[in-house]
């Protein structure tokens, strides 16, 4: 009896939850995993992706997708079988404002999901995640170090917007305000009171449209468009949530992770690129590849290729992340298909590698207490050591307001966001009153303004060089840095990996450069004559790293030799400088040099951070941007930046450069020909890309539905190309003829063509009024003649009618002419 009532007992401790405690199924370890999408094709191959990682991360708990739709999007919708879903009215279209914003569908679905879902009335946690991911290991808030009160999140630097006065404007609490987004997870208690403030400061931030701009939020559309993220922080800063904030958790595939650390999610929404393969989500903006039975996304590359590609294992490691990205999308849609009852699909290398031990393995589920432990074990063998082992960068650079630096500007913020690059960027954009005031690339980029040194207010001189060292100067006396190392590259580069101070042993007195051999100054007696240590002199330029500290110190310097050297027109001579233009332009690169030399900064000169397309790379070496400030060639295909000085490439829509060849059509017989003209290719397409990517920003219509007089921005850009012919014949010419001129031209094409076809038409009638006279004729005389007519005459007529079709030349127009006789 007393073991039926021990058993009874346990019987009821565990009804009563005494044993569940280690499980997902009760307080406070009951997790919810939410995403928001709309009724588009767009959303159901990413929901495709995010359920079958969901299921293969062993992610705990049930999983909701809040599905925004119209009445009219759910009549035609197919995809309500991809995922649990709960539908929510949309909100896309503003039912107050009429303001169209469909991000505002995530808010409002969480706060729809809260009010009228019996799930959010038995769960403890909740992860918020966008549907634009993939899960790698299972995400338990409490492991992460969630607590009731302190959310944790991924971090979203390029949230500015916290930091200045917009946060002032729409939160009481300016410095509760986080920068995070993309992964969430909290208790549903702070849920509750954040999800209705959430979506009113979503409306507030949307609404402050004299706020948009990129300098204020950071966003680089400058259309509101990251209202909704904003409309979080706020929101959250309005309740008193202060955040976890974890830079390790999440990685956008094409970052490189830090060493060490084990991401558990993976976040595509920017373009990533492995090699010569890239995936962007946004080219797949309308594709039903979910329902095309055996269409998968393109094959990347197999991972022994990317060993072979990429030596650094860190870096190899985040390249093996792309390809697990969409791989993961792949083997998800194969499966989908399958469920959709498609026949199974035919064999290839692809399938088979996708159901390979190989590529279970490079995807097992990651646990984030592995991550944990090995920061942990960090901490323990470096006491000394902060939290963060990597010191804070800002990436600089400095433009003026013309549009010859706008496109570079729109290719290197591009590359930013792509490479990996820690931190924040700026562009300090020198200009005088009145260009400003006509200005249209204010958002082109986060930007401090400087006033133009172009036209040197003291001495007169013209020298828009000298901009670079008093931008530079400018910020550090007037921004607020928190950054404790400082990159400073030039518009005209496009970055292709991360460019740290660790990574290049960077250190305070120690700055990093590429080597400016042509810099002879600095062994002649101009490095004498500007600098009391000419011995410090180094020859280097165009990338630099540089401690704030150091920077600080320098600057100054770096403006006042600039302008020293500027002054010395005794020794402008080539022999003197290497300037080919014997005019002191390169007056900046050597304020440089002679600056870092009067503090005798010797810098680390690294010949693997850049090189200039057209040159051949050194075998094995990743290098980090491309210079494009030399014109390159692949076979009869050229590039030249000087070429596009004064061509609106950002303002036209869907203007851009002349498309590169196709790799596949490179000669393969000579390597580093090869490699040389892979790189070049690159660097024309990451142009290319970012260009398109802007003008879809600035929502330019269907290049089909253009009118004729704007249909094709790139004509502009052409017709700079065509012209370089008549500046070869020493002809004054414009960059970008007028439209009047264009009008002018095709009018008179179309009088040419209109003439010609009146003088056809009138020959041709009267050639055919002949012809009727002489058949009559000929049918006249034949019956007037007497006797049998014979073979040999009617051969001879038959040659006669030949030969009249060829005095006329009409043969041409029937191929086949004698064979159709």
């Amino acid at each position: 009896m007393a073991k039926v009532l021990i058993l009874v007992h346990l019987l009821l401790l565990w009804i009563d939850g005494g044993w569940c405690s280690k499980t997902d199924q009760e307080a406070p370890y009951r997790i919810h995993t939410l995403f928001s999408v709309e009724c588009q094709n767009y959303f159901d191959w990413q929901t495709v992706g995010l359920m079958h990682s969901f299921k293969k991360a062993k992610q705990r708990g049930p999983i909701t997708r809040l599905l925004s739709c119209t009445d009219e999007e759910k009549r035609k919708y197919k995809g309500m079988h991809l995922a649990p879903t709960m539908e929510v009215p949309s909100m896309s279209r503003h039912p107050k404002t009429g303001d169209w914003y469909p991000a505002i569908n995530k808010p409002a679905g969480v706060l729809h999901w809260l009010k009228h879902s019996k799930d959010a009335e038995n769960v403890d946690w909740v992860v918020i995640l966008d549907a634009d991911m993939i899960i790698r290991g299972p995400i338990i808030p409490w492991e992460l170090g969630a607590e009731k009160g302190r959310p944790v999140a991924a971090y979203y630097g390029y949230l500015v917007g916290c930091d200045n006065m917009l946060a002032q404007l729409h939160t009481k609490h300016p410095e509760k305000c986080d920068k995070v987004g993309g992964l969430l997870a909290m208790h549903i208690d702070d849920l509750r009171a954040l999800a209705p403030m959430w979506l009113a400061k979503t409306e507030e931030v949307r609404a402050d449209k004299a706020h948009w701009t990129t300098n204020l939020t950071g966003d680089i559309y400058g259309q509101g468009w990251i209202s909704e993220m904003y409309g979080y922080s706020f929101g959250a800063a309005e309740v008193g949530l202060r955040h976890k904030i974890s830079d390790d958790l999440m990685i956008y595939p094409g970052y490189t992770p830090r060493p060490g650390v084990q991401p558990i999610l993976l976040h595509y929404g920017l373009p990533f690129s492995v090699g010569n393969w890239s995936f962007s989500k946004l080219n797949h903006h309308e594709d039903d590849i979910v329902y095309d039975c055996g269409r998968l996304f393109p094959e990347p590359p197999y991972p022994r290729e990317v060993k072979s590609m990429e030596s650094d294992l860190n870096i190899r490691r985040g390249l093996f992340l792309s390809l697990e990205c969409i791989n993961s999308l792949n083997e998800g849609l194969l499966l989908q298909h399958a469920a959709n009852g498609c026949s199974k699909p035919k064999w290839t290398k692809y399938l088979s590698f996708l159901k390979s031990k190989t590529f279970a393995e490079l995807t097992r589920p990651q646990l984030v207490s592995e991550s944990i432990k090995t920061e942990t074990k960090k901490e323990q063998q470096n006491p000394d050591d902060t939290h963060k082992p990597y010191p804070k960068i800002h990436t600089i650079f400095s433009t003026e307001c013309i549009p010859y630096f706008d496109w570079q500007t729109v290719g290197l913020v591009h590359s930013f966001h792509l490479s990996g690059q820690p931190g924040n960027i700026t562009r300090l954009l020198s200009c005088t009153d009145e260009d400003l005031k006509q200005y249209k690339g204010h958002d082109l980029a986060p930007t401090h303004y400087v006033p133009s040194m172009s036209r040197h207010p003291l001495t007169g001189d013209w020298y828009p060089a000298i901009n670079k060292p008093a931008a530079v100067l400018h910020w550090l006396n007037h921004a607020e840095i928190d950054a404790e190392f400082i990159v400073i590259l030039d518009a005209d580069m496009i970055m292709r990996g991360p460019i740290t101070p660790w990574k290049f042993k960077a250190a305070r007195g120690r700055p990093v450069s590429t080597p400016y051999d042509y810099l002879i100054g600095c062994d002649n007696e101009l490095a004498k004559l500007h600098t009391r240590h000419p011995e410090a002199c180094d020859k280097v330029g165009g990338v630099i790293i540089m401690h704030i500290e150091d920077l600080r110190k320098f600057a100054m310097l770096w403006l006042h030799k600039t302008e020293e050297v500027r002054a010395d027109k005794a020794h402008y001579a080539r022999n003197f400088t290497g300037d080919i233009y014997n005019s002191g332009w390169i007056s900046e690169m050597y304020g440089y040099s002679f600056g870092a030399a009067e503090l005798q900064l010797r810098h680390i000169i690294s010949t693997e951070i850049l090189i200039y397309p057209g040159y051949i790379p050194e075998p094995g070496t990743n290098y980090k941007v491309f210079h494009y400030g030399l014109e390159f060639k692949v076979g009869n295909w050229s590039f030249d930046k000087a070429k596009w000085r004064d061509t609106d490439m950002i303002n036209k829509c869907w203007a851009k450069f002349p498309d590169p060849p196709d790799p596949l059509t490179l000669d393969h017989t000579d390597n580093d020909t090869l490699q040389r003209d892979l790189l070049s290719i690159e660097c024309a397409e990451k142009l290319n890309d970012a260009l398109l990517l802007h003008h879809k920003r600035r929502n330019c219509p269907d290049p089909g539905s253009l009118s004729n007089s704007n249909s094709f921005a790139s004509n502009e850009a052409v017709s700079s190309i065509k012209s370089d012919k008549i500046e070869e014949s020493n002809v004054v010419r414009s960059n970008v003829p007028t439209k009047d001129s264009e009008e002018t031209s095709l009018q008179k094409t179309k009088d040419g063509l209109v003439g010609s076809l009146r003088i056809w038409v009138i020959m041709l009638w009267a050639l055919s009024g002949v012809g009727f006279i002489v058949v009559m004729l000929m049918m006249f005389v034949g019956r007037k003649s007497k006797g049998a007519k014979g073979k040999r005459y009617r051969n001879k007529r038959r040659s006669s009618y030949l030969g009249f079709l060829d005095t006329n030349g009409r043969e041409r127009f029937l191929p086949n002419a004698d064979a159709s006789l």
